[in-house]
């Protein structure tokens, strides 16, 4: 039976390399790596049923030309020539008309090849269309306030946690979203090294630590702060480490945390001020403690503020200059190719941007020119935006031309003029670059492009020649590209020959003492960008006011998290894992059940100002009172009615222009009760 090594290209910062098995032309199994060190041999429960994807019944066959309203479905098959036909000439007319920024490319990360993710990008600006600002949907508010912090450099190597004496999973669920870290921590747990996970939620990672702490949501900078109070209170601190690597700490020791007692610090973060005092201490204990930072803290006004504090602990114990200790982020940072060749081979040097969450809002209020035309790959904004009534609205334009590229029938695709089928990763050949590891892989495709399917790569080529541009990237295969990404490349990769990816897996090393990229060379606890632009300099907890005023408002705050088997969309063409993951579900502890009168599997509504989301409900005490958690991003198909972000608006955060999904405040009641 052909075996193949490919890489998994889901959204996810394990990157595992995989051995694909084919059997007559069809795709039957998929498993870990054995010879790659940090995947391990094993693939996650998702990843392991990806056959189902591949040749799911409803992948799309042809391209589709709409015949019914915008959100109806109703679609004929057409020939791709006719597809690119048409897209061309409506592009071309667009741009003699209203000049090429009317056009918005809006394309993530379902796939995280390089070459699929970023080429589409690349295709709009040789156009000169307008430029999303991508990532605001998820890590752009951690990312800014990392590099605020540290740099623009990758975190401590997840690798080394073998030399690790104290393990925090900061906001970070191991077991949803980064599994093989996990793995390797239960290897360095057996020698007595403690997990603690410090989480709103219950989770499996937190139900299996040796401690858990159930923070309130949006509260940890003050924990944080309140930390570092009694690391400066009880002679804690590696003064040389500080003096040496840090910038602006004595000022921050004198002007905030003092402000950060642990009486107050657990009456803001609904702990007992004898775990912060026992949090503070284990931390002040421990050399080489490392520190898993999750994204999901950042998804909320004050989130920026809230990662700053947090990244900012290791620099008190020195923990950044020991191997083993730290924190991690994300490790694409010290991975610095050059992948201009891809996202701009050409093109004007500025052009108008839309903010990735504000899709809806782009649509409806930007002029001169308006947008006239979209294009969505590897992205299904109307399930994953905020504000998603709005978005759907401004989908629903007549005069809005919208192709989506997508290897299913997504909501988002309901809403177009052309649908496209796209290749899945499997059906690909692509370079891939780790953000949670340091690692690097070239693989190629498992099996050829199912139906009519084309890759993002190959078909912004097309889209590339057809529209005239002559940029050598719109005729390169895809191999010769890989050399282009390693020149002038400094750092850890500069020594790298771009041959070896080709092998396979290649990992890279940082050095075990965290390197600092920001404007002073050191850690910046007191950052004058930040000054300059009015935002708060030093990492402080603040209340919101917007915040504070929803909360006297409704009852309940919302709390998203990736579910174990449905993470997002990507996942919903397996009806094995649909089945796995279960309906569509809202989370709420017991006392606000029975204070409601609701029970267990019954249908419910979750409803504020902006909208009103069917679900079927979970009680379990997994969430504290005052919560309602909804795991996963689940299409309206499965759902008692609608989407969770529906539920969400556009606000951004105080760092990043993100997401404020977790600012998100409503009520629930029995479906019959307000249906």
């Amino acid at each position: 039976m052909p075996r193949t090594r490919v890489v998994c290209a889901h959204d996810c910062p394990d990157m595992c390399s995989l051995i694909a098995e084919v059997e007559e032309g069809r795709l039957v199994r998929l498993q870990g790596d054995p010879d790659e060190a940090y995947t391990a041999g094993f693939a996650c429960a998702k990843v392991n049923r990806d056959m189902e994807v591949v040749h799911s019944p409803d992948r799309l066959r042809t391209p589709l030309r709409r015949t019914g309203p915008k959100g109806s479905g109703q679609f004929e098959p057409i020939t791709w020539d006719a597809a690119l036909d048409e897209i061309t000439a409506r592009w071309k007319a667009i741009i003699a008309e209203s000049g090429p920024e009317a056009i918005l490319g809006y394309a993530y990360s379902a796939h995280q090849g390089h070459m699929n993710r970023r080429l589409v990008s690349g295709l709009f600006h040789a156009l000169g269309a307008s430029r999303l600002q991508a990532g605001t949907v998820c890590d752009t508010c951690c990312e800014t306030a990392w590099d605020m912090t540290c740099g623009p450099v990758g975190g401590t190597d997840p690798e080394s946690v073998i030399h690790s004496d104290l393990v925090i999973a900061w906001g970070c669920d191991l077991m949803a979203v980064n599994v093989h870290f996990w793995a390797l921590l239960e290897k360095v747990r057996k020698t007595g090294v403690k997990l603690v996970v410090i989480d709103p939620r219950r989770s499996q990672t937190a139900a299996r630590a040796d401690w858990h702490l159930p923070i309130r949501i949006g509260t940890d900078a003050a924990l944080a702060c309140g930390i570092a109070h009694v690391l400066l209170r009880d002679g804690l601190l590696d003064r040389d480490y500080i003096a040496a690597h840090t910038l602006g700490f004595e000022r921050w020791a004198a002007e905030v945390l003092p402000d950060f007692p642990p009486a107050r610090v657990a009456e803001i973060t609904g702990l007992s001020v004898a775990d912060v005092e026992r949090l503070a201490a284990m931390y002040g204990a421990a050399k080489a403690s490392l520190i898993r930072l999750g994204e999901g803290m950042t998804r909320l006004a004050k989130g920026g503020q809230a990662l700053r504090a947090v990244a900012t602990l290791p620099a008190l114990t020195g923990a950044y200059g020991r191997e083993g200790g730290g924190a991690l982020l994300l490790a694409a940072g010290s991975m610095d190719f050059q992948f201009g060749v891809l996202n701009r081979p050409s093109g004007p040097a500025n052009a108008r941007m839309v903010n990735h969450l504000a899709l809806g809002e782009a649509l409806e209020e930007m002029r001169d020119p308006p947008l006239r035309a979209l294009f969505i790959a590897a992205n299904n904004p109307a399930v994953t935006n905020p504000d998603v009534n709005r978005l759907r609205r401004a989908l629903s334009r007549e005069d809005l031309f919208t192709v989506v590229h997508d290897p299913f029938l997504t909501d988002t695709a309901r809403y177009a003029d052309i649908v496209l089928p796209a290749t899945t990763y499997l059906e690909t050949e692509d370079f891939f670059r780790s953000y949670g590891s340091y690692r690097m892989q070239y693989a190629p495709a498992a099996i050829p492009p199912q139906h009519e399917a084309r890759s993002n790569f190959h078909l912004a080529q097309e889209l590339g020649r057809r529209m005239g541009l002559t940029d050598a990237v719109f005729s390169a295969a895809p191999r010769d590209l890989v050399p282009e990404f390693f020149k002038g490349a400094t750092g850890i990769i500069a020594a790298v020959d771009p041959a070896r990816v080709f092998d396979g897996p290649v990992k890279v090393t940082p050095p075990a003492a965290q390197e600092f990229r920001t404007p002073s060379g050191r850690l910046e606890i007191f950052s004058e960008t930040l000054a300059k632009q009015g935002v708060p300099p030093m990492p402080v907890w603040e209340e919101d006011p917007i915040e504070t005023a929803d909360a006297v408002r409704w009852p309940l705050r919302l709390l998203t998290a990736p579910g174990y088997f449905q993470a997002h969309t990507a996942y919903a063409a397996s009806p094995f894992l649909r089945r796995r993951e279960g309906e569509p579900c809202a989370i709420l502890h017991p006392d606000e059940a029975a204070r409601r009168g609701l029970a267990e599997g019954q249908k419910v509504l979750l409803f504020n100002d902006r909208g009103k989301v069917g679900l079927v409900l979970r009680v379990s005490d997994e969430v504290q009172p005052g919560v309602v958690l909804v795991p996963g991003q689940r299409p309206d198909t499965e759902a008692v009615s609608g989407t969770v972000n529906m539920l969400c608006d556009e606000r951004r955060t105080d760092m990043g222009e993100g997401a404020c999904y977790q600012s998100t405040f409503l009520d629930i009641a029995a479906w019959r009760d307000v249906a």
